[in-house]
């Protein structure tokens, strides 16, 4: 299960109702950040987000409105009494920005390691090739980076959770497997079977089933990196600075997308659900607009502080059922 909450939507400039960007998905009992504007850890406590179990913090690019919560998240966790290493991932510039920030912070008790992808090629926007590919430990997750389409370096991520193929407890019993080790299977683990010799997952277990996806991007045109990166998403969480369609060149100036922009990729890359945010402190009510992007997409929904969403393997199934 994965479990998604919005905790800021807001770009530039924060609003008494809309904190900066920052999103948190929690999975296997991990936190996993995206972006940290300034409120993120006064977000986390009114949503219920724990500022101790974030292990990893995603960030998408270090203009400040998507970094300046930064040095006081890790003060919080610090003073909360995390002692376990936090991974910060991010694009080309990660250590010489990180290296300002934590020198704001003082001493922390755990270490920040630190993941830079490469430098973007001229023109990465547009190609499919992710800059940046890592398992998180502890989560049975995986991530990866890819190149959004904006005035500075900046990454989209996709975050995935895998699903095993199912477990075939014949074959278990036939290759003499011990009923308390096919957990350890399922897991991934060889174990041994009948006279001692391993047995590998690959021999009980049938293709890999379709697992759960995230993808959050923002700030970013419409692009093919992104385009590819959505395919299928359970969720889409991606930038709708400009909620007017006669705005599009104010977008395309400053390196952001339109509701109807933003609707129209996800249609194209056929996500389940897309989150709308990074709205612009001008736009005062994202719902009144939401029936623009709603007639280029059904399932467009207006991101909104605190706005949280489950997904289930389950879910996942269902759908799936309904649409063979």
């Amino acid at each position: 299960m994965l479990t998604v909450t919005l905790l800021g939507c807001g770009g530039t400039m924060p609003l008494p109702q809309r904190a900066l960007s920052a999103c948190a998905v929690t999975a296997n009992g991990v936190n996993i950040l995206f972006d940290c504007g300034e409120g993120t850890q006064t977000a986390c406590r009114r949503w219920q987000v724990s500022l101790y179990k974030i292990g990893y913090i995603c960030l998408t690019h270090y203009h400040g409105d998507h970094i300046f919560g930064l040095p006081g998240l890790l003060q919080s966790m610090a003073n909360l009494g995390r002692t376990q290493p936090v991974t910060v991932f991010g694009p080309q510039g990660l250590r010489q920005v990180m290296g300002l920030l934590l020198a704001l912070c003082g001493p922390l008790p755990f270490e920040v390691r630190l993941c830079e992808a490469p430098a973007a090629a001229p023109g990465a926007a547009k190609a499919a090739a992710p800059l940046l590919c890592a398992e998180l430990p502890g989560t049975g997750v995986r991530i990866t980076a890819f190149a959004a389409q904006h005035r500075a370096p900046c990454l989209g991520y996709r975050l995935e959770l895998p699903r095993a193929g199912r477990f075939d407890a014949a074959a278990a019993r036939a290759l003499g497997v011990p009923q308390r080790d096919w957990k350890r299977l399922q897991r991934g683990e060889t174990v041994p079977g009948a006279g001692g010799a391993p047995v590998r997952p690959a021999q009980v277990l049938g293709p890999e089933r379709a697992g759960l996806s995230v993808v959050f991007c923002t700030d970013t045109r419409p692009c093919p990196a992104l385009e590819q990166a959505a395919q299928g998403a359970d969720l889409l969480i991606c930038d709708a600075t400009y909620a007017d369609p006669a705005q599009q060149g104010k977008a395309r100036q400053f390196g952001h997308s339109t509701f109807a922009e933003s609707a129209a990729l996800a249609a194209r890359a056929g996500v389940r659900r897309l989150w709308l945010s990074h709205y612009s402190a001008a736009l005062e009510d994202p719902a009144q607009a939401l029936p623009a992007a709603q007639a280029v997409f059904a399932a467009a929904e207006a991101g909104c502080d605190g706005k949280r969403l489950e997904l289930r393997f389950e879910q996942r199934e269902a759908v799936a059922e309904t649409t063979m």
